[in-house]
């Protein structure tokens, strides 16, 4: 059998499952070898025979599995090869055939950049609920594909088969629209091959995932092929005040949309006020304007709402249309999301980045009329060079710091405070367990308390009338990763327990 075939087989009501985990195959099942960053898949060749493979999508032919060690003649034989070039869009060629092609049944958009995805993905999903259509998300939050109830996301970006499946569930469910985050993971991966997009945004790059990628040029050479695969009939939206976006310009033969704050960009924000109720701006394109009320604060959250401006723009919605969606959505889940319950603001956000923080704090603090208080860790297993960046960030613009563990995961949570602590430069932190009360009283404490739930109760405690406690790195995170145990932890809930004991 060759692809062409294949294709046409899992195109068939009674079709073969799809696989790319050995663990997961099942008799009659098709598996498909992909290299990976830490494991090939036709290591697993053999495994995926004992379970009972039908059919190998491989690179390799028939020798190397009989050559195999670990494979019986009796197995090899049980399977039958295809084999091809390249193997890494394999998966996704196959699941879109299996659902009937749903990519091609809607309007799809992405963003992508360090930060600000989720809020942009939030809000082109607002634009067009207004407008009156169905949009399905695919995210770092939830992945809703317009049943009216939402899964809770695994990935930022899932594998090209759940991808595939969401879509088909969308399309049943009459949505027309799709917008997904792509995580610079997903798209060195491949996972989102086989989707035309109408229209991709980038929003920023920052420091991360230098353990994934080692650079920042691989990096953003990462993120700089959602652009590349674009058609020239789709529109790339770009942040003017991203340097890196030029280099992107560069990359794409899609049309350019420039976007920017009190720039010369084809859609511009001017800003009429920011307080803590929220920002008014006007946003203008080709000569028409709009006025926006949104609660979202911040100079990068005009910019986010500008993103997805332009994705919708690209879409076909006017520019009234995109004011009425944006100005509609109140609240994104772990984005400067506050909690209610005291004199003082308690702020739960998924900033994680030095940047992220830095754009959080430097928000907050001229609209702080009390003491700026920050909680905050870093995740184990991820880039170890944001960590004393973050310490840096938080000792500039707070006046009262609390480092504490964040999803430790494998490593030693003591450890990983102690990469954050070297970027202090006003002196050491000191315990949870030598501090005194006189302490809370003095600007610039930074304390550490690895328990982040003590953490937090410290914070809240210790909060003042006009105070504002941001709570950092988790956002709309229920779970905490230690070692490789998922518990259940929410920042949230654990603000509104202290908060009720406060009160």
């Amino acid at each position: 059998m060759n692809f062409d075939e294949l294709i046409e087989l899992v195109s068939l009501d009674q079709s073969p499952g799809i696989c790319v985990d050995s663990r997961a195959v099942r008799q009659g099942d098709i598996f498909i070898a992909v290299k990976g960053t830490t494991c090939d898949g036709h290591d697993f060749i053999a495994q995926a025979a004992a379970n009972g493979a039908r059919y190998v999508v491989c690179e390799r032919n028939t020798t190397y599995a009989i050559g195999n060690p670990a494979l019986s003649e009796v197995e090899w034989m049980q399977y039958e090869p295809v084999v091809l070039d390249d193997t890494a869009e394999a998966p996704a060629i196959l699941a879109q055939a299996a659902h009937g092609y749903p990519a091609s049944k809607l309007t799809n958009l992405a963003v992508t950049g360090t930060n600000g995805k989720t809020t942009v993905a939030f809000l082109v999903r607002s634009i067009i609920q207004q407008a009156g259509s169905k949009c399905g998300l695919i995210g770092t939050v939830i992945y809703d594909t317009c049943s009216g109830q939402s899964y809770e996301a695994s990935l930022t970006t899932p594998g090209c088969l759940d991808i595939a499946a969401r879509q088909a569930e969308m399309v049943e469910n009459g949505a027309t629209h799709m917008v997904i985050e792509a995580s610079s993971h997903a798209l060195s991966q491949s996972r989102l091959s086989q989707i035309d997009f109408k229209a991709a945004a980038f929003t920023n790059l920052a420091g991360d995932h230098l353990d994934y990628h080692k650079t920042e040029q691989d990096y953003l050479a990462a993120k700089t092929r959602l652009f590349s695969a674009l058609a020239s009939d789709a529109t790339a939206v770009l942040n003017r005040q991203s340097p890196q976006a030029e280099i992107i310009a560069g990359k794409t033969k899609a049309r350019l949309l420039w976007y920017g704050i009190d720039s010369r960009t084809d859609l511009a924000a001017h800003i009429e006020s920011m307080d803590t109720s929220g920002t008014v701006f006007v946003m203008e394109y080709a000569g028409v304007s709009a006025t926006v009320r949104t609660p979202l604060l911040g100079l990068y959250n005009v910019s986010n709402c500008l993103a997805a401006g332009g994705l919708c723009l690209a879409a076909g919605f006017d520019l009234e249309t995109i004011a009425a969606g944006l100005s509609a959505l109140e609240a994104i889940p772990g984005r400067l999301e506050k909690v209610e319950g005291a004199d003082f603001s308690v702020i739960i956000d998924y900033a994680h980045t030095d940047d992220a923080l830095k754009n959080v704090l430097a928000t907050l603090k001229p609209l702080c009329k009390g003491n700026l208080r920050v909680v905050f860790g870093c995740g184990g297993d991820r880039d170890k060079t944001k960590r004393p960046r973050m310490a840096r960030v938080a000792e500039q613009l707070a006046d009262f710091v609390i480092v504490t563990s964040d999803n430790p995961r494998t490593e030693d949570p003591n450890a990983i405070i102690d990469d954050i602590v070297t970027g202090f430069a006003k002196g050491p932190p000191v315990r949870s367990t030598d501090i005194r009360n006189t302490q809370y009283a003095t600007r610039n404490t930074k304390i550490v308390e690895p328990d982040r739930r003590k953490a937090i109760k410290l914070a809240i405690e210790a909060a003042e009338p006009d105070d504002i406690v941001l709570i950092a790195g988790k956002g709309h995170e229920t779970y905490q990763i230690i070692g490789t145990e998922k518990s259940h932890f929410s920042d949230k809930e654990i603000a509104e327990e202290c908060l009720t004991r406060v009160g």
